[in-house]
């Protein structure tokens, strides 16, 4: 069965005014739209276009309930209970995300069942944990440029940014020499950079004074004065990521986050690369439009650049300290010629991108007409789970085992597991939101 769907935008301050609108194909409304929710998620559930379809249900999660069965297929009820186990959404972001962290399935049963017990109502907005489920999650980059910060640096790279910023206060006119001391001498210790977070985070939540403070204050004026010096021909190692400090600086002055995004890998995805981030990955979306999918989960730790709760002690026990290299996540092997697949292989969702050349006239069959009569040319993947396709360009017809569906620029569709292997044909693309292989 193909069940049309669609939401409205979220429209928190840090979303674009033109992105979303720009990608689906609708007047701009003038205001933030952040993030279009794609799903059964409790805080913005898809809208069913025509309720009469599914027995009356006015959302996805609304038939959900009543039809798991239905709705999800044997196999995934099995699997994740009666609840479609991923979120797929578009992201337009103008300013920069919190920094933030997700836990792992044990980590958020574990801290559920601790605030149900501590009698913490589950919009209390102390709260951490608003459900008993994981959220790792990916992004595909879909703007020409993707900017975001993600995982911790290696250290000899977190070496070089602090021996540059040193050389940058040597040379100015009123060099600080002891603004960066209490920052090295923790990186330098025996806890390392999970000192140095622990301290940057919990000493720095007053914002007014003490070292901390300091230390921001003086970070922002080096990566200004940075900027100067590139003005004037001066070559800068670490250009973009003291330009992102001054950037943070501006929406969030103050905030310990803009050091902590120093000790952090700075990545400009282009269009079509992702980034997959697993429990613990601490990361920021700084500006883009992507497409992203996760698991159904609204646990989220902070850990800065926000107004909202920040619970250092749990964010530490979440966190991956490991430092490494960014984790783009790489197609998978099933990819195939206008196929993409990012499969981070976990049950809970994976992504296809499926796209056709615009030379291809856009199927105007009707919905039921049979597979072998599609235009060319074919794309072709089999569900093991329900999903949700979204056109963000051209119109494809989609066929399954049962039925059919025209899917135009801007429109999405729930699709119920027993539709088997579909067919998409048409010019443009889509992405496909399903569950792991």
């Amino acid at each position: 069965m193909f069940v049309g769907i669609t939401n409205s935008p979220r429209p928190y301050a840090w979303g674009s005014t033109t992105a979303i609108a720009g990608l689906l194909g609708y007047p701009a409304s003038g205001e933030p739209e952040a993030e279009l929710w794609l799903g059964a998620h409790a805080g913005a559930p898809a809208t069913i276009i025509d309720p009469a379809q599914v027995g009356g249900a006015l959302t996805l999660a609304d038939w959900i309930a009543a039809d798991p069965e239905q709705a999800l297929g044997s196999n995934a009820v099995a699997s994740f209970g009666a609840r479609l186990p991923f979120l797929l959404k578009i992201l337009a972001a103008a300013g920069p995300l919190s920094l933030q962290a997700h836990p792992s399935m044990r980590q958020a049963r574990d801290g559920f069942d601790r605030e149900n017990a501590a009698g913490l109502p589950l919009d209390a907005p102390e709260r951490n944990y608003r459900d008993a489920f994981h959220k790792p999650e990916l992004i595909v980059a879909l703007s020409e440029r993707f900017e975001a910060l993600c995982g911790f640096r290696p250290r000899d790279s977190v070496a070089q940014i602090m021996a540059e910023l040193r050389a940058l206060d040597a040379a100015s006119d009123t060099p600080q020499v002891g603004a960066l001391d209490a920052l090295e001498s923790r990186l330098a210790g025996v806890g390392g950079v999970q000192a140095a977070v622990d301290w940057l985070l919990r000493d720095g939540r007053g914002g007014d004074s003490g070292e901390v403070a300091w230390l921001v204050e003086r970070v922002v004026a080096l990566a200004e004065h940075a900027a100067y010096l590139a003005e004037g021909g001066a070559h800068i190692g670490f250009a973009v990521e003291f330009e992102t400090v001054r950037s943070l600086a501006a929406s969030y002055p103050g905030d310990p986050g803009i050091v902590l995004s120093l000790l952090l890998n700075r990545i400009s995805l282009t269009r079509g690369e992702a980034l997959y981030l697993p429990a613990g990955n601490i990361h920021a979306y700084l500006s883009g439009l992507g497409i992203e999918l996760m698991a159904a989960s609204d646990n989220v730790l902070r850990g800065g650049l926000t107004p909202k709760h920040v619970d250092v002690d749990e964010l530490l026990a979440v966190l991956d300290f490991t430092p490494g290299p960014v984790p783009l996540l790489m197609p998978s092997s099933r990819s195939t010629p206008g196929v993409t697949v990012y499969a981070p292989e976990i049950p809970d969702f994976e992504l296809i991108q499926i796209e056709a050349g615009t030379d291809a006239a856009l199927a105007a069959a009707a919905p039921a007409a049979p597979a072998p009569a599609l235009p060319v040319p074919l794309r072709q993947f089999a569900l093991t789970g329900p999903a949700i396709a979204l056109c963000t360009a051209g119109g494809f017809l989609v066929a399954g085992a049962a039925s059919s569906v025209v899917l135009k620029r801007g429109e999405s569709v729930f699709i119920t597991p027993d539709e088997g292997t579909l067919t998409f044909a048409g010019a443009g693309e889509v992405f496909l939101a399903t569950v792991g292989n």
